[in-house]
């Protein structure tokens, strides 16, 4: 076994597997960027070594810098997590020519299944299903769209050393090809180096559906059941779970035989996921094609990890050095049921617009992997796993990929692990930056969810108009008025007790008029009793003035709460949503339709950059006329392509940007007359 192994990644990941050989006794090595330096994962290593500036281009992705950071600290084997050059073949190659260990499959399975065309060709030759396309080399835009209309629309635009979500376009006629076939190349080359396009169907109402798979040097492959990777968000998942609500036993055998024979095709060992995509609209499951494969760990690995309590790090690292498996197929088992949630830096209020920035309060619901406790088991604390990589008080990087942690619960049943998720994203606390906190806990709650009834375009389907809160039944909302109420007579009765304010001590008001969206509520606190509307409510909670977040029993269902005070009351986030809550004595409330509403200035006229990035491409100049809808802009942020288009028709009168700035968040792009 190997006494020290050097990490060549970042953020959650990088601590993964850190806190893994740390249990194996193994010391770790971490190379880190200068926006990393205070980060966890630097502080956990045994050693950690600075590699250069913060772009990736200049430092995770140099593997010349990882091979010196290995002979300066004696590294024996390198682990490359997922991403940066977790699938560089040139990179494996590099390792082996210095006698270092590369923890992960073989070089030919790296470059055979790496690559989306070649891979491609490959499974159809080994007889495996695959989706009808395009797998040579497409030379201009007008040839990807002879061959989108020889196809068929709609097509998807895939980036040949695509992943992640990135350089990938769907597209429903010629002008969307025409429009995005330039951006998936510029994105293929910008994040893997490689422009390389290719073109297949788009399989309508599909499932996405992937095989774990873990294979050692003497020839033993597995496949550890499968994950749901359904719900997804321009192509980048947000939701995984195991099993497959939709996979039966003999699917399960199936596919994962099949993915099995794939991998032994190519020699394959080491952990690797078969990803396939599962047309929903057939009820025997075998309308199963091949999608790609990953030739490393999954993000979402951990929620095979709770089901089958087998560690996929761990057995990377035994792979690696050449141990034999320990377990058979038949030892792998299902054992309840897990959800992944992916907590990303973006506002889904506005779009789900990148939001990088300081993270002024970070506090998960169970520790994350800087704790040495038993929260950092496989199945976390109480079924409540979080993988993180970040702290009170760091930044989340405008450099890197924007996830801040990963949500795991596991329970008996899926509606006990989706109850949990629930729960713990209540008492999840972010500020500072924007997340999707509020968002994933209405996907827990959405009735299509729970039913199982997935595909990958669940979230446009939902959400067609974007997301502005999950609906909340006037049962939470009587509740949250109750709470509310609770909490507005503890702050007034502490402001009358504060010395030198008052002539005379004055009774704390115990009559509110409360009002959440257009409802509004009665509500009486005494010491005897609280009613809503003349209805006594059974309410228990702790509040000292002060606390952000609170817990209460309203009538014998737990809610957590995150708590804001504002001018009118307060906003309290729970279940899903923000509530904005006015609550008032009711001898003054009536007042409040006095009011005068400040009118918000026109900025319809000016093209504002939604979120820090790159100024890519400016389309336009000065004088140009535009039509509603029209591209003007192309902004970067998160390694993704945003595309700003004009929301009427109008005359551009001046431009106060240029390409390839850096902008700020509401930077004015360009003003229309």
């Amino acid at each position: 076994m190997f006494k020290k192994i050097l990490i060549a990644n970042r953020g959650e990941i990088a601590c993964r597997v850190i806190k893994t050989a740390r249990r194996m006794g193994i010391q770790t090595v971490a190379v880190y960027s200068d926006a990393d330096a205070r980060a966890p994962f630097v502080q956990m290593a045994d050693e950690a070594v600075h590699i250069g500036p913060a772009p990736a281009a200049q430092s995770y992705l140099i593997a010349d810098k990882i091979i010196e950071a290995c002979k300066q600290t004696g590294a024996e084997a390198v682990h490359p997590g997922y991403g940066f050059l977790s699938e560089r073949t040139s990179f494996a190659e590099a390792l082996a020519a210095e006698g270092i260990e590369f923890i992960g499959p073989p070089v030919n399975a790296i470059a055979a299944m790496g690559d989306k065309i070649e891979s491609k060709k490959l499974a159809k030759e080994a007889g495996v299903n695959v989706v009808p396309g395009f797998v040579g080399e497409i030379e201009s835009t007008d040839h990807a769209v002879q061959i989108a209309d020889e196809i068929g629309y709609p097509v998807m635009m895939k980036a040949s050393a695509g992943g992640g979500g990135k350089g990938m376009r769907l597209a429903y006629s010629e002008k969307d090809v025409r429009e995005g076939f330039e951006s998936v190349k510029r994105e293929g080359l910008n994040s893997f180096g490689d422009d390389r396009v290719f073109i297949e169907k788009f399989i309508l109402n599909p499932r996405h559906i992937e095989i774990q798979i873990l294979g050692d040097k003497h020839g033993n492959i597995l496949y550890l059941n499968e994950r749901e990777c359904s719900i997804q968000r321009r192509h980048q998942k947000v939701v995984e779970e195991a099993p497959s609500p939709f996979v039966t036993d003999k699917m399960r055998k199936a596919m994962g035989e099949q993915c099995v024979a794939l991998s032994r095709a190519v020699g394959y060992y080491s952990a690797g996921t078969v990803e396939l995509i599962v047309s929903g609209a057939d009820p025997t499951g075998e309308s199963f094609y091949f999608l790609e494969m990953n030739t490393r760990l999954q993000v979402e690995h951990p929620v095979t990890e709770c089901i089958t309590g087998i560690d996929l790090v761990e057995q990377m690292i035994r792979v690696a050095a050449g141990e034999e498996l320990a377990l058979k197929q038949e030892d792998v088992k299902i054992e309840g049921w897990a959800i992944e949630n992916r907590v990303y830096a973006e506002d889904p209020y506005r779009g789900f617009l990148p939001s990088t920035g300081r993270l002024t309060r970070y506090r998960p619901p169970v520790p994350g992997w800087e704790d040495d406790g038993e929260a950092n088991g496989r199945r976390g604390l109480n079924g409540i796993r979080v993988d993180d990589g970040v702290y009170e008080g760091g930044e989340v990087s405008m450099f890197y990929d924007p996830m801040i942690a990963k949500l795991i619960t596991w329970g008996e049943t899926r509606d006990e692990a989706a109850d949990k998720q629930i729960a713990a994203l209540d008492a999840f606390e972010i500020e500072g930056l924007g997340h999707n906190i509020d968002f994933v806990n209405a996907i827990m709650q959405h009735p299509r969810f729970r039913s199982g009834e997935l595909t990958t375009g669940f979230i446009a389907e939902e959400y067609p108009e974007g997301f502005t809160g999950a609906p909340a039944s006037d049962d939470l909302k009587t509740k949250l008025a109750a709470v509310a109420a609770f909490v507005a007579t503890a702050r007034s009765d502490r402001s009358r007790r504060v010395s030198g304010q008052l002539a005379e001590p004055t009774d704390a008001p115990s009559d509110w008029s409360v009002t959440i969206g257009k409802t509004p509520f009665h509500v009486i606190i005494d010491e005897e009793e609280v009613s809503v509307n003349g209805v006594e409510v059974d309410l228990a909670v702790e509040y000292s003035p002060g606390d952000r977040y609170l817990e209460a029993e309203v009538d014998g269902e737990d809610i957590g709460i995150k708590l804001d005070v504002t001018r009118m009351g307060f906003k309290m986030t729970t279940r899903g949503t923000i509530h904005k809550i006015d609550c008032l004595p009711t001898r003054v409330a009536y007042l409040s339709q006095h009011m005068i509403e400040k009118v918000p200035p026109d900025l319809s006229k000016f093209l504002i950059c939604p979120m820090p990035g790159l100024l890519v491409a400016l389309h336009v100049g000065e004088g140009d006329k535009v039509e509603a809808g029209q591209p003007l802009a192309v902004v970067e942020a998160m390694k993704m392509e945003n595309t700003l288009r004009a929301e009427k028709a109008g005359v551009v009168k001046s431009l106060n940007a240029k390409a390839g700035e850096s902008l700020a968040v509401d930077a004015i792009i360009l003003e229309m007359e």
